[in-house]
């Protein structure tokens, strides 16, 4: 083999070590691009999860303040109930009482 065979030889790996790299550096910036769109997209599965589950957990605390507003609710009414009672039962001592007291 000759010099001139060497230096041709020599030049052929050279372009395609230089062909090889160039393909290795596309690939790497694919990988890359593909990576960050998956992260992208994790991120955005994770955000969505997270409002799902606050969504859940507000609705789960909206019930449960309904249902103690429920239950104090009937508990106002009934002790609403039991003075407009007592009123009533009293009322005529009151006015009794008042008309008395007017009249003395």
């Amino acid at each position: 083999m000759g010099r001139t065979d060497v230096l041709r030889t020599i030049r052929d790996a050279e372009a395609d070590a230089e062909a090889t790299s160039k393909k290795a550096g596309k690939d790497a910036d694919g990988l890359i691009t593909k990576a960050r769109a998956d992260a992208a997209k994790n991120i955005i599965a994770a955000q969505n999860e997270i409002t799902a589950e606050v969504q859940s957990m507000i609705g789960e605390a909206r019930a449960a303040a309904d249902k103690e507003a429920d239950v104090v609710s009937i508990e106002g009414e009934s002790a609403l109930k039991a003075v407009q009672k007592q009123g009533k039962k009293n009322r005529s001592a009151a006015v009794d009482s008042v008309l008395d007291t007017f009249l003395a």
